[in-house]
């Protein structure tokens, strides 16, 4: 089964993107790593950690419940389990920041969507 020139090179692209994965991976570390030694440099080191302090001091949480069902996990493909993956994630990171989070659930969390998060976010176990 020969394949089309187009195939071919959709084929290569993917291989060479896959194996430059942890090429990607490492310039996001170092670049994070960079811009962490800079705040800490601009901040000065003893109020940097204060900083923080306070402002979670400062945070006053809301008696809302913001509730996300997961049980429509099985009608979905799984593009759109990965969107909603990212958008759970900007969803409690954007909480945890908020000067009134609200309490975040989630419901029937399982199927591809569990899987996904598994496989591409294991730090959500720790999620509060």
């Amino acid at each position: 089964a020969s394949m089309s020139k187009r195939q071919r090179k959709k084929l290569l692209k993917q291989k060479q993107w896959e194996e430059q994965k942890d090429l990607r991976r490492q310039k996001r570390k170092e670049k994070r790593q960079k811009r962490k030694l800079e705040r800490q440099l601009k901040l000065g080191f003893s109020s940097e950690g204060n900083d923080r302090k306070r402002m979670r001091r400062e945070v006053v949480p809301s008696t809302l419940r913001l509730i996300v069902d997961c049980s429509f996990d099985d009608l979905m493909v799984l593009k759109d389990v990965k969107k909603l993956h990212k958008q759970i994630q900007r969803c409690y990171a954007e909480n945890r920041k908020a000067f009134h989070p609200v309490q975040f659930y989630l419901t029937s969390h399982g199927g591809q969507l569990k899987n996904n998060m598994n496989e591409n976010d294991k730090g959500w176990v720790n999620w509060k």
